[in-house]
């Protein structure tokens, strides 16, 4: 579980490719590879990835064929910019909202225009997470907790502040970028939830579930 602040941004050293799949090194600026611990958790702008190996400034990720083809991730090439953040420790504040790390779409940067010292940003809405994003709901782009600005049914609006720019990746991004986006994950399962409603008997038997019989 992540928060969405991010803590650094590194760049892809090197990505070799095994069995349909992918081993990617970056090169952290700020994060502290030494105390990296093998098999825990960092959010790759946005992409919940494990560490395999680490050492020498450098940290590794193993990258199936699954993170390959739905998300940024696939388009990787070295020198690319990633937004890095660690696994949320039970005690820590929670500054930005939660964010697990499973990327539901990917987004394309429609617009970019200058707004004051900061940037506001269209983006384009998958049909897939649509419902999922709500005018002053939090949703998370490459890995960067923000909050909707406006909603539309095939696209949104981000405005972003000065510091969101220069910390992350999306001080670069212009129009054609292509992102990560993670719904809210309460969303996500009221979404859920409404699409199971309505059901009778009939569909539970299908599901094992036998009818409560009346006294």
């Amino acid at each position: 579980m992540f928060t969405g602040l991010v803590a650094d941004v590194g760049v892809v050293e090197r990505i070799v490719p095994w069995q349909g799949g992918a081993r990617l090194t970056l090169r952290p600026a700020r994060l502290p590879v030494d105390e990296l611990v093998l098999g825990e958790s960092i959010a790759c702008s946005g992409a919940c990835l494990t560490v395999v190996e680490r050492g020498g400034g450098l940290v590794s990720f193993d990258a199936v064929p699954e993170t390959l083809s739905r998300t940024t991730v696939g388009s990787w090439r070295p020198g690319t910019k990633v937004n890095l953040e660690r696994a949320l420790a039970v005690g820590e504040r929670l500054g930005g909202h939660l964010v697990q790390g499973h990327v539901d779409a990917v987004g394309e940067v429609l617009r970019r225009v200058p707004e004051g010292q900061g940037a506001r940003l269209a983006i384009s809405l998958p049909a897939s997470i649509a419902p999922l994003v709500a005018e002053k709901g939090s949703i998370a782009v490459d890995g960067v907790s923000l909050t909707v600005a406006t909603a539309a049914r095939d696209r949104f609006e981000l405005a972003l502040i000065p510091e969101t720019l220069v910390r992350t990746t999306l001080g670069q991004a212009a129009a054609g970028t292509k992102v990560n986006l993670e719904a809210d994950v309460l969303a996500r399962h009221v979404a859920r939830l409404r699409a199971f409603e309505g059901l009778g008997a009939g569909d539970l038997a299908r599901w094992g579930y036998a009818a409560e019989e009346k006294p």
